[in-house]
């Protein structure tokens, strides 16, 4: 595997949400507060998204703040700190959502993979098998 390995996805939706959301999730979100609700819809999509794009990749979970704060704005979620998980190692990710006003349909998704996180660093950054 390349030292670098960059995946850039960019997927635009106008009117309508770009993408389907599963109504069993959609239900779950709606249950949040709003900003945790952005955070969400934009984690599950990305993870939804690395496993339908790429080759090699199975991710269960993404978490957008680990090695720095996402930046929200109304409708939108930059993570440039974030990570995923696959097959029990942890990768670093950075993304840009643009979700529609509810912060449940992702209208936009762009990001790109990067190294995998040494397992020395688990623990500083609380991540888990």
């Amino acid at each position: 595997m390349p030292k670098h390995l960059l995946l850039f996805v960019s997927l635009v939706g106008l009117a309508a949400p770009a993408f389907a959301v599963d109504p069993a999730i959609k239900k779950q979100l709606e249950k949040l507060d709003p900003s945790t609700r952005l955070e969400q819809s934009c984690d599950t999509e990305a993870m939804s998204r690395i496993n339908q794009d790429s080759t090699g990749f199975k991710p269960d979970k993404v978490i957008a703040y680990t090695f720095k704060d996402p930046i929200a704005g109304d409708n939108s979620l930059q993570a440039p700190g974030a990570v995923f998980r696959s097959k029990g190692d942890w990768y670093h990710l950075s993304y840009n959502c643009i979700t529609g006003p509810q912060h449940i349909n992702v209208r936009e998704l762009n990001y790109q993979i990067g190294d995998k996180v040494p397992r020395e660093k688990w623990d500083k950054y609380y991540l888990y098998d």
